[in-house]
């Protein structure tokens, strides 16, 4: 009632059509939280979880807009993230225990513990220096404390947390990406690429690694 009897008539006074404006935006948000709610329920589907409650979406989409970085929402088994404006789904169960694994020159190099697999391709003036392996082995690790990469020769040496945050790569996604190493040497990373060092000149044979993992959706959040 004091609005609508006191702040109403001031509000006229000077914007004489602002009740048309204010119904117009909230059918505006209306239409909005609207899609949002249909688009979220479609992504949900997509990825074979039940859709929620309408209490629980609203909660959901609140959280997941709120640009937390630390925003982790568990439903029906999975886990939902958001990292730069999108929503990504994992398994909801511990990550399974990963030891460091040699290769062995395999083109595919399945590893299930990280839900995905290497593969690896022949390359020209592209990837790793072929002849910089010779009677050298790469192993598959996981990133460990301080590690540096140098991808782009112009420029240098810089942390793997710089560039992933650079790369558009989550925290949680960092943390369980196989890197190639030689001896105490990091190689390549997914996503950023090989190391200058040891990246394969023009026409040199070369290898180009790929990491492949078990496909995930992700839905982008307003």
């Amino acid at each position: 009632n004091f609005l609508r009897l006191r702040v109403g008539p001031l509000l006229e006074q000077r914007f004489p059509r602002w009740r048309e404006s204010l119904a117009r935006a909230a059918r505006h948000f209306a239409a909005a939280d609207a899609g949002a709610s249909v688009a979220l329920r479609e992504f949900l589907a997509a990825r074979g979880l039940r859709a929620p409650s309408e209490a629980k979406l609203i909660d959901m989409l609140k959280q997941l807009t709120s640009r937390g970085a630390r925003t982790l929402i568990r439903h029906d088994g999975a886990q939902l993230r958001v990292y730069r404006g999108k929503v990504k789904v994992a398994p909801l169960r511990q990550p399974a225990p990963f030891s460091a694994i040699d290769w062995k020159g395999e083109s595919r190099l399945p590893i299930p513990s990280l839900e995905g697999e290497l593969r690896f391709q022949r390359a020209r003036g592209r990837g790793i220096d072929a002849a910089l392996l010779d009677g050298r082995a790469l192993s598959v690790r996981l990133r460990g404390k301080g590690e540096r990469l140098r991808p782009d020769p112009r420029r240098p040496r810089r942390t793997l947390k710089n560039l992933f945050q650079e790369a558009g790569v989550s925290p949680w996604e960092r943390e369980r990406l196989p890197m190639l190493f030689c001896g105490s040497e990091l190689v390549w990373v997914p996503g950023l690429g090989v190391d200058a060092a040891w990246q394969a000149a023009s026409g040199a044979r070369g290898i180009l690694p790929e990491w492949c993992p078990v496909s995930a959706q992700s839905v982008v959040v307003g």
